[in-house]
Parts: structure tokens; sequence; C-alpha cells
């Protein structure tokens, strides 16, 4: 199309006390601002009502440009469709695909993140740099299908790792949660995969729950030849029975040894409550043993390599395999196990052996206020258990302290 305007017209345009408008034809014109900005625009009616479209910002686009989208305008006006209508739509397309799936995946993680342990975090984030990005990082999650994510489990799968390949499923699907409650997405595309995968067979810490063998496990863990402090670590586990990571992670800020209590703090825990440990005369009586070993540092148990950091999360169980102790055998986490089975066994208040063990609580801000729940029998609970342990491991036939009916 030609119009009135020339190059050198628009080239020499000056601006003026109010905006100033240079029209060209067919409702294109240039528009000159008081600071000099010249912009191109197109004036049009679209079912009755005037309506503007930019054009571009001239010298970026200059008159021949500008008449060009003019023209494509006009092309769509005559097909019914209106010019501005079809600009946002190809934005938005624009926009989803720019909305990948890992990079709505990393915004997810951000948001989240702070509600997790630092070590949950990494997990989810390993595990979908490792096992979804390579092949759906890149695709607009809005577009995302259950075929492609049930591909993305079955490579999991393939390699053994089935509770994994659940659990990248779980994960995937929480994101795409977020997308849809973000706008990023219309749906979850595993919904659809319910049962698409074999059911993952429940995963149980090996455990050593026969009472004589138990005591043979503490008599070893007592002649324990390497690290003291790594021995520590040993008597302190069954006596405890925390999550390895909670342990290897305690600092002696957290432990008042006169009032024989651990208070690990909510940031620290797997389902980020305060937990409180009632410490047994046996475990205090460690812990003074520690004291003057690591008392000066940040943690109970620091790495060889740097105090300012805890042991690795490999020490314990690589100090039972030393013990001969097989990992079909017993764990780190395996304490866990065996204070459950025979606590329970012992006729102990199920509900109070699970708030010992930090166990989820449906009802989260339950769990806040409840983490001294049923603490003055825990307290006795605690001291029976150690007492329990010392008579296994004396050797003799232990009679447990058992829970009577007024606790």
């Amino acid at each position: 199309m030609s119009g009135k305007l020339t190059d050198v017209a628009v080239r020499n345009a000056k601006p003026g006390p109010k905006p100033k408008r240079l029209f060209d034809g067919g409702g294109m014109y240039l528009e000159v601002s008081p600071a000099g900005g010249k912009l191109w625009r197109l004036k049009y009616r679209f079912h009755g009502k005037e309506k503007r479209l930019a054009l571009g910002a001239y010298p970026a686009v200059g008159l021949a440009d500008a008449r060009a989208r003019t023209e494509a305008a006009r092309k769509l006006l005559a097909q019914g469709i209106d010019p501005s209508a079809a600009r946002k739509a190809e934005k938005r397309g624009e926009a989803a695909e720019a909305e990948t799936f890992e990079i709505v995946t990393r915004e997810w993680h951000e948001k989240f993140k702070p509600t997790w342990t630092p070590s949950h975090a990494a997990r989810i984030l390993t595990s979908l740099e490792k096992d979804a990005f390579p092949w759906i990082g890149s695709r607009p999650i809005r577009e995302l299908t259950p075929p492609e994510v049930l591909a993305v489990a079955r490579r999991v799968e393939s390699r053994g790792a089935l509770e994994s390949a659940h659990r990248l499923v779980g994960n995937i699907g929480m994101i795409c949660r977020y997308a849809v409650a973000s706008g990023k997405a219309e749906s979850d595309p595993t919904t659809s995969l319910k049962g698409a995968l074999p059911p993952a067979k429940e995963k149980h810490h090996p455990s050593i729950t026969d009472p004589k063998e138990l005591g043979e496990l503490l008599r070893t863990i007592d002649a324990y030849q390497g690290s003291h402090v790594v021995r520590c670590a040993l008597r302190l586990a069954p006596l405890l029975f925390v999550r390895p990571g909670e342990l290897r992670h305690a600092e002696w800020a957290e432990v008042n040894l006169e009032s024989a209590e651990w208070r690990i703090p909510a940031e620290k825990m797997k389902m980020q409550v305060q937990h409180i440990v009632p410490l047994s005369r046996q475990a205090v009586a460690v812990l003074r043993e520690l004291h003057p070993l690591t008392g000066a540092d940040k943690f109970l148990f620091p790495s060889v390599r740097s105090s300012a950091k805890p042991m690795s999360e490999n020490t314990v169980n690589a100090a039972l395999r030393y013990m001969g102790y097989s990992t079909d055998q017993v764990t780190g986490h395996g304490f866990r196990s065996t204070a459950s089975t025979l606590l329970n066994e012992q006729g102990w208040n199920r509900d109070a052996i699970e708030r010992q063990l930090a166990h989820a609580e449906r009802n989260n801000v339950r769990a806040a206020y409840n983490f001294a729940e049923f603490l003055p029998e825990r307290r006795r609970m605690m001291q029976a258990w150690a007492d329990f342990l010392d008579g296994l491991k004396a050797g003799g036939k232990v009679i447990p302290i058992r829970a009577t009916a007024g606790e």
C-alpha cells in the first residue's frame, strides 16, 4: 500500500507541546509524543467499535514495515478477525511455549523449598534433573500428556527403582497441579496414570528385633574399635531411635543435659515440627563422655574433614558394616523399627510411641501444638527402654518394664 507519508517526512517529524498524529491513509498514522517518541498505530472499527492497534516504534519499524503490518491487519479484518485479539492470542501462545516443564518446576521448587528440609529439597530437584528434565524438561507444561509422563516413569522403573518411579510421578503431579493453579496449564496429566505402574512394595529398613540378637549387637557396639566419636553415635542410635539425619545433625545448643532433653528445631524435622527427645540416664552419660571431645564444636558428631559440618550420612552404616553386620541385617534407620516393634510388644501407649518416633501428623496445625504430647509418659518410656537395652547387653534374662494401665 502507499499513502501520504514519506520516509523524509517521518524522519523529520518534530514533537510539539501535545501528541501529534501524521496520517498515512487507511487508518494508519504516526504518533509523535511531546518527548519525541514516534509510534505507528492503526485505527480501525470492529463490530461497530473503534479500536487501535500498535504497529511498532520508529525507527525500529520503518514506514514500509508499518504499511505491511497495516495490510496484514486489514486482511484479518476482511476475514472477520479482530487484529488486536489475534495479537493477544499469539502472545499467549508464545508465553505458553516459554512455560516449559523445567522452568515451572524450578519456580515450584523455589516456592516450596522453604517448607522442606534442605536434604529433602535437594533430593527432589536432583531426581527431576536426572529422570525428568532430559526428556520432558523442554516441553510446554500446558502440552504435557499422560503417555509422556508414563514413559519417564517407566525409564526409572526399568532400572529396578519402582518406588522412585512412583515418587517421581507424585512430584510431577504436584508440579502440574501448581501449574494449573497458576494458570500455566489446564490439567494434571498424572491423574490418568493411576494403576499404570505396578504397586511399589512397602520399604522396610532392616532391623533386629530378637532380644538375644539385639543384646549381641549392643555388646558389639560397646567393643567398637574405631573413632570414639563414632562409637558414641552408635551407642546413642538405639537409645534415641531418631532418624539418622537427625542424629548426625544434632547440635550441642539443642541439648540440655541438666533437664535431660534434646529439642530438635522444626526446620530439621521431616514434618517441620519441633521434636522433643527425652534423654535417659544412659543417654546423658554417653553425651557427657562425648562433650570433652566435641563440645567446643557446633555438632555433636562433626565431620573429620571440617568441624563446621556434621559427619557423613554413611558413617554409622559403615561402622555397622565394619563390625560385620550386613545391609540385610541392620541399618542406622533400623533402630527405629527395633524400638517401635519391641515397645509396642511391651504394651506402651501406641500414640506415645508414634509421637516419640515423630511420625507424620495428618493435621499440621495440630502437630505444631502437640510436639510435647504424651511427654511425661515418653520420659518414662525412654528410661524404661534404656534400662531394657542395658539388661539385654548384660546378657541375662530380661523382663522389660512394661507400661501400667495407670500410665
